[in-house]
């Protein structure tokens, strides 16, 4: 797993950089705003490890929750689960000041 910070994210969306967007928050906490294309997977669903379970593993994927704590939980199921590249956003949705949908 590799901490990146909110800049790096954005020069890599903003670079076409082929990164899936992957927002654990609860749907309610998404609903407020997300980053755009994010997908949700919230990961306190039962179903979470199942849900990633269908992903690509060779892609990578940049997780995201409200400070950074839950995403790096995600990061630790995907390693876990044979996932090549995951990277979780330091300080999660209260650092990124790009675009939000």
């Amino acid at each position: 797993m590799e901490v990146i910070n909110a800049t790096t994210l954005q020069k890599m969306l903003a670079n076409g950089e082929d990164v899936q967007v992957i927002d654990v928050r609860t749907p309610e906490e998404v609903a407020e705003g997300k980053i755009p294309n994010a997908v949700n997977m919230n990961v306190f669903d039962p179903n979470f490890v199942n849900q990633i379970q269908d992903l690509d593993k060779s892609k990578p994927y940049v997780m995201v929750c409200r400070s950074g704590a839950r995403s790096g939980q995600a990061c630790m199921h995907m390693l876990g689960a044979g996932f090549e590249k995951v990277y979780n956003l330091q300080g999660g949705m209260m650092m990124w000041t790009g675009e939000i949908v």
